[in-house]
């Protein structure tokens, strides 16, 4: 295990920007910068765990969801949610969070 914090650690204790959507005393959510989609953010919770499979308290996975919706829903009528977990599964950042995808004319598949 890695002893240095992880870049959403470094994020949420502001010791590197980020342009902040959303923020309670539990979450944050930030845009992707290298984005997916035309509306690509990120629900990001402050404590730390290094992927979704390691919650297993069902409430707070559960706010975990909540947060990631109410957070959709302020940028977009409809949307994806995202988890990766794991290398295997394009994890990159080893912290949990979830992608916010939106913004697409006529679907995600499309060009606009």
């Amino acid at each position: 295990m890695n002893d240095q914090p992880t870049l959403f650690e470094r994020i949420i204790a502001r010791e590197l920007p980020s342009d902040i959507v959303y923020e309670d005393e539990q979450y944050i959510a930030i845009w992707d910068i290298a984005p997916k989609a035309p509306i690509h953010l990120l629900v990001i919770p402050k404590r730390m765990t290094p992927r979704v499979d390691a919650i297993t308290d069902a409430a707070e996975m559960g706010e975990l969801w909540l947060t990631a919706v109410k957070v959709a829903r302020q940028h977009a009528d409809d949307y994806r949610l995202v988890v990766n977990c794991g290398t295997g599964g394009g994890q990159v950042v080893f912290h949990t969070h979830i992608h916010v995808l939106a913004g697409w004319e006529h679907g995600p598949d499309s060009d606009t």
